[in-house]
């Protein structure tokens, strides 16, 4: 299989953007790309999302695929949609690129109350564009998957709704996928991250405002773990053992969370593979994960070892 070119966003880390995207990442073919729709009412170019959806409408409401970029709440943009147009175009589903407010414009909890308002959004006006509003799966690589964990787990957590665009019910999403985002940022430390949470510098020192140590709530509070139930949807992790920047450990600890809670977790695992990687075999594995919460499809996932190139 050939991996799409746009897996330029692989290299999206919570540190840094290694890989600029010069243009919006094309539709696939078959497919229109629906630019810029401003979900907060600010028209500020970071609070808006683009959707994918095919040509020819097919008569029928599709499930969405919803995507959150990466780039440590600092950078990154939903301009590059990377390897989720491969899921889309494969399955047959509406796709989503959800942009939202970095720490140069606003600190947390801005992220999630805009990636809140996002998907409030995309349910109100799901059947203006083809898309099932009770059919939305969320993507997220490092920071975005930090977001998307957090969706999956703070459903009816009125804090975290916030006040950005339009109001309504919190939306529960039917799976996430989240590949090497943080979990527990209360556990970073000592767990083998070359992040240092209380340098000023630091991606997690830029989203809480300052040095993690004097925002501890604040951390706490961002934490996917701190809000795990039984009826949190069903979780597919992506990790490599050799993640330096969120250490392998989160993902195990979030991975026992939600098994605890009795909810349905997967953890792929790549074997000495550092913070996002991609292979053939990770991607077919991911698109039966979402293929059989979207539409049902027979297959399962398995816990284990994933091949990381």
């Amino acid at each position: 299989m050939h991996l799409p070119t746009a897996l330029g966003v692989c290299l999206v880390t919570l540190g840094t953007c290694l890989i600029a995207q010069a243009d919006p990442s094309p539709a696939p073919e078959g497919y229109i790309a629906v630019r810029n729709l401003d979900y907060a009412g600010q028209d500020n170019p970071r609070q808006k999302l683009d959707l994918y959806l095919p040509e020819k409408p097919p008569g029928k409401l599709l499930p969405l695929i919803a995507y959150i970029h990466g780039g440590g709440w600092e950078g990154g943009t939903k301009d590059d949609a990377g390897v989720t147009l491969h899921f889309i175009k494969q399955g047959g589903y509406a796709g989503a690129s959800i942009g939202y407010r970095l720490t140069n414009e606003a600190h947390w909890p801005s992220q999630v109350y805009d990636v809140k308002a996002a998907l409030r959004w995309l349910k109100s006006h799901a059947k203006d564009h083809g898309i099932d509003p009770d059919r939305i799966a969320l993507f997220g690589i490092s920071a975005g998957g930090h977001l998307v964990s957090l969706l999956g787990t703070s459903y009816g957590v009125k804090e975290l709704e916030g006040d950005v665009g339009k109001a309504g019910d919190s939306v529960r999403p039917v799976c996430i996928a989240n590949f090497c985002g943080p979990a527990n940022f209360l556990t970073f430390y000592g767990k083998g991250s070359v992040i240092d949470a209380d340098k000023p510098n630091s991606a997690i020192a830029k989203l809480f405002g300052g040095p993690m140590s004097k925002h501890l709530e604040e951390a706490r509070a961002a934490s996917p773990v701190t809000y795990v139930t039984k009826d949190d949807p069903p979780f597919l992790h992506m990790h490599g053992t050799a993640d330096t920047l969120v250490p392998y450990a989160q993902a195990e600890e979030f991975d026992a969370a939600l098994d605890k809670a009795g909810v349905s977790s997967t953890l792929l695992t790549g074997k000495d593979a550092p913070h996002v990687f991609f292979s053939k075999d990770l991607i077919d594995k991911m698109q039966t994960f979402f293929d059989k919460h979207l539409q049902g499809k027979p297959g399962d996932v398995k816990q284990g070892p994933v091949a990381a190139k």
